[in-house]
């Protein structure tokens, strides 16, 4: 019998696919809370995976889609947003992307979160992103990520 989808990864993969994406969910048995779990349960580099981080830019929630393999730097980030970044308490995370910490998806939340891609991912040909849950994860691209979720290219580094 088939598994059906976490209805938080049902609701990713219904975004996708109303934004053009093919909106096909891969669920592990085992959770990927982290770029380095979900790099190994998919056979890719760390690089490739995409995390999805929720800071405060100033005082507003924005996302970023960061490369696995990199640690955001707050202050130069900051500065190229041209504000101060300070990462977002934890019921901002989960009350402004709906979804638990180690599965939040670039899309699906109940705000529109302005959205940052570094630009670093731009060397891996396929990207792995969370679907919403920590089971759940999807493929993409550079290019596509940054049209599903109308982000802006960043070095967060």
């Amino acid at each position: 019998m088939p598994r059906l989808l976490h209805p938080n990864a049902a609701h990713v993969a219904d975004i996708l696919i109303s934004r053009g994406h093919h909106g096909v969910v891969v669920t592990s048995p085992e959770p990927t809370p982290t770029a380095a779990a979900a790099a190994e349960s998919h056979g890719v580099s760390v690089g490739a995976i995409v995390k999805s981080l929720v800071f405060l830019l100033d005082d507003d929630p924005v996302l970023l889609l960061v490369s696995g393999a990199h640690q955001v730097n707050l202050d130069a980030t900051g500065k190229r947003l041209d504000g101060t970044l300070t990462r977002a308490p934890l019921e901002l995370v989960k009350h402004s992307t709906g979804q638990p910490i180690g599965g939040i998806a670039p899309v699906g939340h109940p705000t529109n979160l302005p959205t940052f891609v570094d630009e670093t991912l731009s060397g891996y040909p396929e990207l792995w992103a969370a679907a919403g849950h920590p089971n759940t994860v999807f493929r993409t691209t550079y290019s596509e990520l940054l049209r599903i979720t109308a982000g802006l290219a960043v070095d967060v580094t």
